[in-house]
């Protein structure tokens, strides 16, 4: 069998319209209340902005694909081994009230380092959409101080 390559798949449905749930991820002072600390921009295709985490000193430079206004939002960043990754996030209304975000990256060989990725970022892409759910349906920020036994002791 072939070294197939691996990917990652997951989605969660918020109930909230498209638009608000569009704004919440491009917009980096409403990221700031569920996933980075930081951003230095908004989220526009073909522009290069860096997102500062809450856990970690450095600042991670995101590439913005293509961006299409409540349905499509794609970036690429570097991933472990340093290669680019391709991040895709597609949002599809469920009603009026309701969206559906699937993420899906990719991709990595499966060997034991696209395992390790495999298993770490399908769980932080899970936590991602968990805490944009309660930020937008309940104004809570559930990130605030989850990340902080990865900060390296003083």
């Amino acid at each position: 069998m072939a070294n197939q390559k691996l990917q990652i798949q997951t989605a969660l449905q918020i109930l909230k319209p498209a638009h608000q749930v569009f704004q919440a991820i491009v917009d980096p002072a409403k990221m700031s209340n569920y996933f980075i600390a930081e951003g230095s921009g908004p989220m526009e295709e073909g522009k290069t902005v860096t997102w500062k985490f809450p856990e970690f000193d450095e600042t991670f430079p995101v590439r913005v694909g293509k961006v299409e206004q409540d349905k499509y939002i794609s970036y690429y960043w570097d991933g472990t081994d340093g290669t680019e990754l391709l991040v895709e996030m597609t949002l599809a209304p469920k009603g009026d009230q309701a969206t559906v975000v699937t993420i899906t990256e990719k991709e990595m060989d499966n060997n034991e380092a696209g395992l390790n990725w495999l298993k770490g970022n399908t769980a932080g892409w899970a936590n991602f959409l968990a805490c944009l759910k309660a930020y937008l349906e309940h104004d809570i920020n559930l990130r605030k101080g989850a990340f902080d036994f990865m900060k390296p002791e003083s």
